[in-house]
């Protein structure tokens, strides 16, 4: 257990590190023809990460429980954001989707705060209800309410991809929390009979779905799965070089975010895109370590959550980027661009960073041990 953070820390920096270098890269065209600058992306994820660092290193030395206590005024704050980018003027609009709020020379998405006030909620939902969550009301129906609310404002973005985020947690914490297990699946089909219904009638969806399962009769909508595939045959096994990439020269769009990963295994090749994997991989058995080690039932749904939040998304983006799921606007934590993303992900590390923390035995009993919880103080 005690090793766990330690090897979490190093898997994050590790990931940021390699973000940090593939950004310099894969946005240099386009940071030079929108902006004339090369590195103008990579000096605005810099500053971003330099937030991150320091927001997660708060995060890790805050008493996790303070989130427990504090989660319906984050629920609601989280909501209030959700329902302002939705209002015209006020939300950002880009690619036909209204997710964006306008803070200065940035922008911010709700979405990705939604993600950890999901995860505090229902964590502190869970532990609430207690005994009380294997019954059908308190388990599911009052939470799975609550969850809605969150599923209905970003749909409404729209935002498909984070909406399949949050759902799959949510379910999974419930689950977890003590939910019954067949009532929960029966509300979790009828929720994606009623996504099914909602991508059915968005013709942009609609398309993507139809171009993954037949790429030839639409090509226009495959076009960037397509040069997305191209990316990794060209790359091979050992990568064609960094900074050679030729998909990020208008070939591949969004090629320095959501389909970054392409440009890592177009340029490091097959060997790296598998150790990104791997390393997600590190991450899942760190969290659920931390975890499993909590010292309450609040700090095992909270590490759980916040773990299986991030790798459910690297996950998604990998699928998407290898052509195994339908196109969705979802980055790869740690490594794509954009900040909200960046900050949140670090955030949630840093809080698992303090459930590890408190969930060290007492100092007093174990000399070895109080160096291990010191070095995180």
């Amino acid at each position: 257990m005690w090793k766990a953070p330690s090897i979490l820390v190093g898997i994050v920096l590790l990931l940021l590190a390699l973000g940090i270098v593939m950004l310099a890269s894969a946005s240099s065209v386009k940071g030079a023809d929108a902006h004339t600058d090369p590195t103008y992306f990579l000096k605005r994820q810099l500053i971003f990460l330099g937030v991150a660092l320091v927001a997660g290193w708060v995060a890790a030395h805050v008493d996790y429980h303070s989130w427990q206590r504090a989660w319906i005024p984050l629920a609601v704050f989280s909501a209030a954001l959700l329902l302002i980018v939705l209002v015209p003027h006020v939300g950002v609009k880009i690619g036909g989707s209204r997710r964006w709020l306008k803070l200065g020379g940035f922008s911010f998405q709700p979405s990705e705060l939604a993600k950890l006030a999901t995860v505090i909620m229902l964590s502190a939902w869970m532990v609430q209800a207690g005994r009380k969550t294997a019954r059908f009301v308190e388990g599911i129906v009052k939470p799975g309410m609550m969850l809605g609310v969150f599923l209905i404002l970003i749909i409404r973005e729209p935002d498909y991809g984070t909406t399949i985020l949050i759902a799959s947690v949510g379910f999974a914490l419930l689950f977890v929390g003590g939910a019954r297990l067949g009532p929960l699946a029966i509300v979790a089909t009828i929720g994606l009979a009623v996504f099914a219904v909602a991508v059915m009638h968005d013709p942009v969806r609609m398309g993507r779905i139809l171009a993954f399962l037949m790429p030839e009769k639409y090509p226009a909508a495959a076009y960037q799965l397509g040069q997305s595939k191209d990316a990794f045959i060209l790359g091979g096994f050992g990568g064609c070089g960094l900074g050679e990439s030729i998909q990020k020269h208008f070939y591949l769009p969004e090629a320095h975010t959501d389909f970054i990963l392409a440009i890592v295994g177009e340029e490091l090749g097959l060997a790296a895109t598998v150790l990104v994997v791997l390393l997600f991989g590190g991450i899942l058995a760190c969290g659920l370590t931390i975890a499993s080690h909590a010292r309450d039932l609040y700090g095992r749904l909270l590490a759980t959550g916040l773990t299986l939040t991030v790798v459910v998304q690297a996950a998604i983006n990998v699928g998407v980027v290898t052509g195994c799921l339908p196109t969705k606007g979802l980055p790869l934590p740690f490594i794509s661009y954009g900040g909200s993303s960046l900050v949140v992900s670090t955030i949630g590390v840093g809080m698992l960073l303090n459930i590890a923390l408190q969930g060290l035995p007492d100092d007093s009993h174990l000399g070895d041990t109080a160096k291990d919880r010191a070095q995180w103080i």
